[in-house]
């Protein structure tokens, strides 16, 4: 018995230690990070502001600031994209421009996603100019030989509409062109498909004497550091797949650390990933690539980059044009889209800008169980309801087996108390008079824990799902529940909205004090489904298995309010599965009785008498 105890309490603290990681760890952890990276920012704005380095005169004659490498600073996003020349960017989900100064696509947004559940909240912004605030771009361009003198376009570079084309759609390309003056014509022809993959095609028009070589490049940069939710199963920072170095995912923190982090000679993308949008720089298939992330801190922002420079320069003869062609991803990170680039474009697991952690093996098939699902009710609070009752099909055998033991238990309860009555002044023998009991009747006394642990996985694969899936994301259910991937919005402690405080903002219990109508269903329900099991022998173990409901009910709290419903249905499909089982097997269930039993005042034990 003392190991069977022992055994129980591992699993016990082990499932606390798992489930509470976020609340005792990565929830502080992530306001540290909240709060550092709102102050750097703040910093950043307030030193871009006084940093005056050198002045560009504006066309009313008034001097702007600029930052260490010439980029003016503006006040916001609106002021930088109003001060260049721009080719207008529209599409069915992208709405944005690319500024003809060094021909960056510096200006995204995303048409089909809002903000918040309110549909008149404004839509994503994705990338936004350089001297703005918190800017993010991509550009593509070249760079010459070691040692060679050749003017090449750069991010001040001003370049010119060719064609008559002058906003770039799904049907209709955009070509720019630059002249360095000497020789060398260059232009970049933007495409985009109906999603989220532009095709980047630069030409160089040589008209002098001799041959030239140049290297492509490509680079997303990333100025300021952003917030993350810092949460420990999804990435969110520099990311890539990198031929055999394999993923290469990196903490914002740790490539200050860092600085440069280099892979020569290898294959593959690379770029930054949020939780739900991405952007990423991508070379042709097989192409070889020096890539590399790195930071550097400007004095005025920390300045992050992922680029890659080809190994294998473009040469163009003398008279002659060549043209060469990459990619770039920015928008949200759809599965079937993602999917979809990586057969059609052969790009190296490009699925990996999803993070699907690493159960991704049940991740992947428990997406698209839950989308299959969506297709067929329309809700996928729904399809939450349905995979619940599918995984509790497929477990049924091991379930009735360990529902089949806890029948038994109950049957040979009158023993065991007996026992417990006769030896209750011996504890060893008290012990071995139940392993005794256990054996004879061919008991697991751990078998009613085996419905729980099995389905761990499955509870972290689904809340993986949920947490990281874009499809959740705003996805409603009924009533109060308006975003499945987001927490129960109602809260106890307020009185559900009649008192107007917040009561998470209070330290180290703050985080325990967002307790929504869901989660105390769940507690509820797994309060009921205990009360079908026949009470532990031992008082620490009952004490334990009485408390873990409650637990459970203030861990799930801040919890996706899908996985919430997930468990507190799962947990009502296991009364009735267990009450079934052991009404089968010839076992009394009381369920009704040991609730009302759990509620009756115990009356105190009788001093012993003095002699």
């Amino acid at each position: 018995m003392e190991n069977n105890r022992n055994i129980i309490l591992a699993i016990v603290l082990s499932m606390v230690v798992l489930f509470g990681w976020q609340f005792f760890v990565a929830g502080p952890q992530m306001e540290r990070a909240q709060q550092q990276a709102q102050l750097a920012a703040e910093q950043a704005q307030a030193e871009a502001a006084l940093a005056t380095p050198t002045t560009t005169v504006t066309a009313e004659g008034t001097a702007a600031p600029v930052t260490a490498d010439g980029t003016p600073v503006y006040a916001d996003r609106a002021a930088a994209i109003a001060a260049t020349s721009r080719i207008v960017i529209d599409t069915e989900d992208l709405h944005g421009s690319i500024n003809l100064t060094g021909a960056r696509l510096d200006d995204l947004e995303l048409k089909q996603y809002r903000e918040t559940v309110d549909p008149a909240s404004p839509i994503i912004t994705l990338l936004t100019p350089a001297g703005a605030p918190n800017s993010y771009f991509a550009e593509q361009g070249w760079v010459p030989a070691a040692g060679a003198s050749i003017a090449v376009p750069d991010g001040k570079s001003v370049w010119t509409v060719e064609g008559t084309n002058t906003t770039l759609t799904a049907a209709t390309p955009v070509t720019l062109r630059w002249d360095n003056g000497a020789g060398l014509i260059f232009r970049r022809t933007f495409s985009v498909d109906e999603h989220y993959l532009f095709t980047v095609t630069q030409s160089i028009e040589n008209t002098t004497s001799g041959d030239v070589a140049l290297f492509p490049y490509a680079r997303v940069a990333r100025h300021g550091t952003p917030k993350v939710a810092n949460f420990f199963i999804q990435h969110e920072g520099p990311h890539g797949v990198l031929g055999s170095n394999n993923l290469i995912s990196k903490k914002y923190t740790d490539l200050q650390n860092d600085q440069q982090v280099r892979f020569d000679n290898t294959t593959g993308w690379l770029g930054f990933s949020d939780k739900y949008w991405a952007t990423a720089v991508l070379p042709k298939a097989e192409a070889g690539i020096n890539a590399l992330f790195s930071w550097k801190n400007t004095g005025s922002y920390d300045d992050y980059q992922t680029s890659f420079v080809e190994t294998t320069p473009v040469v163009v003869a003398a008279g002659a044009t060549a043209t060469h062609e990459s990619y770039l991803f920015a928008g949200a990170k759809e599965e079937a889209v993602i999917s979809a680039y990586q057969t059609e474009y052969g790009f190296d697991r490009l699925e990996l800008l999803i993070d699907w952690g690493w159960l991704h093996f049940i991740t992947k098939p428990m997406y698209y169980l839950l989308s299959f699902l969506y297709g067929i009710l329309g809700n996928f609070g729904l399809a939450v309801l349905a995979v619940t009752v599918i995984v509790k099909a497929i477990f049924f055998p091991l379930a009735n087996r360990s529902y089949a033991s806890m029948a038994a238990m109950r049957r040979v309860q009158p023993e065991m108390k007996a026992i417990q009555e006769r030896l209750k002044d011996d504890r060893p023998a008290q012990q071995q008079a139940m392993m005794e009991l256990y054996r004879k009747e061919k008991i697991n006394p751990l078998s009613g824990c085996w419905p729980i642990l099995i389905q761990i996985p499955v509870f972290f694969a689904l809340y993986t799902v949920i947490f990281i899936s874009l499809d959740m994301r705003h996805a409603p259910f009924f009533g109060w529940i308006q975003d499945l991937a987001a927490p129960d919005p109602t809260n106890i402690f307020t009185l559900f909205g009649l008192i107007p405080w917040d009561p998470t903002v209070l330290p180290f219990i703050g985080s325990f004090l967002h307790l929504g109508i869901w989660p105390v269903i769940m507690g509820i329900t797994m309060w009921v489904q205990m009360k079908l099991n026949p009470p532990p022998p031992d008082p620490t173990q009952a004490m334990i298995f009485n408390w873990m409901p409650v637990i459970f009910t203030f861990m799930l709290g801040t919890f996706p309010a899908g996985l919430v419903i997930y468990w507190a249905w799962n947990n009502t499909l296991s009364v009735a599965q267990q009450w079934f089982i052991m009404k089968r097997h010839g076992a009394e269930v009381n369920l009704l009785g040991n609730i009302l039993d759990a509620f009756k005042r115990k009356p105190k034990e009788a001093e012993p008498t003095k002699s």
